[in-house]
């Protein structure tokens, strides 16, 4: 018998094998393909909801927890995951900088936000009302992480590389049995895949689709991350990812022409150089309506757990999350409440 396990290798099934690793935790993992959100996204941190000059919800204390988490990880799987990257916000008019400067005087948002003007000085980018500097902001390089961690567990024969079939989860009150599988729990990480989860599907996750184009541009040599209707995040020789489009309707991975349409118009709005489209992604986040997570226990059976509903945010939420769940399971500390998934329970 294993002590968990967890099905779903996106950043939350891997935060949590981290955690259960770090407290010499037993466990097998579970992944197939299926939910690609995680590796297709673009991987910026970033704490400030720039269309409101607001502060994400705990994001201090969250990325407190993710950038040494990231850090051990890199030493670990010795690669490369983390990029410090300024994010500058572009101004369309004197009144946004207005808006700016009085949000950087706030207190809460004073560690995150520049008080400073910065001038554009790219002639390849359209920039008359200069740009707002973020503090505390880079890039996860989320698909090598995902590949190299992946790759680890298969190398000790941790990693079940296949769809979870849940005709084959049998529940005991002290434990679960999955095909030759014996766990004391079991942990389900597995982003949209949640809503086909028969013990789970009670709970609102909606799922956003985001389409990211990656582009090729050679005169651009733009080594900051520039936000304005879409991002352009410095990729390296010469290629940027640029998006996201954010649609509630398609439920599925595939690129679409008009997700393309729509963010080449708005790159095409304040960059002034050729570039080449060289790749296309698509994937559905886990989105949830009140924007908070879903994690916590199920309400009938006491060693299922969810982990999941991140959204945009997985890379600075995950950690954390990762790290109230096992403190639930294994300490009986109750998880913050706008998380806990018992704000649905009376709905299962």
């Amino acid at each position: 018998m294993v002590d968990y396990l967890v099905v779903g290798m996106g950043l939350a099934g891997i935060s949590f094998c981290e955690v259960l690793e770090k407290n010499n935790k037993s466990f097998i993992a579970i992944s197939d393909s299926s939910q690609i959100s995680s590796v297709v996204a673009g991987g910026l941190y970033n704490p400030v909801i720039l269309k409101r000059f607001t502060l994400a919800w705990n994001v201090k204390e969250q990325l407190e927890m993710a950038m040494p988490f990231y850090r051990d990880l890199e030493l670990k799987l010795n690669s490369r995951l983390l990029y410090k990257l300024p994010v500058l916000r572009r101004f369309n008019s004197i009144e946004e900088q207005n808006l700016w400067f009085e949000a950087a005087d706030k207190p809460n948002l004073k560690p995150f936000l520049s008080p400073d003007l910065i001038f554009n000085d790219n002639m390849h980018i359209e920039a008359p009302f200069g740009y707002g500097e973020v503090l505390g902001t880079g890039r996860l390089d989320t698909a090598n992480l995902v590949d190299a961690y992946k790759r680890s567990l298969l190398d000790k024969k941790l990693l079940v590389p296949e769809t979870f079939n849940f005709e084959e989860l049998n529940i005991d009150s002290s434990h679960v049995e999955y095909k030759s599988i014996v766990a004391k729990q079991i942990v389900f990480a597995t982003g949209f895949g949640l809503r086909v989860n028969p013990y789970f599907n009670y709970l609102p996750l909606n799922g956003t689709k985001g389409e990211l184009l990656t582009v090729k541009a050679p005169l651009l040599k733009e080594s900051n991350v520039i936000k304005s209707s879409v991002f352009i995040i410095p990729m390296g020789t010469d290629l940027y990812r640029v998006g996201a489009t954010y649609n509630r309707e398609d439920k599925t991975n595939v690129p679409t022409d008009a997700a393309k349409t729509e963010l080449l118009k708005k790159l095409n709005s304040f960059i002034r150089c050729p570039y080449e489209v060289v790749d296309h992604v698509a994937g559905v986040r886990p989105t949830v309506q009140d924007r908070r997570p879903l994690v916590g226990r199920h309400p009938q059976h006491a060693n299922l757990y969810a982990l999941n509903g991140f959204g945009s945010r997985g890379v600075i939420v995950a950690p954390a999350a990762a790290q109230q769940l096992y403190d639930l399971v294994e300490n009986n500390k109750p998880i913050e409440k706008e998380m806990d998934i018992s704000r649905y329970a009376n709905k299962s």
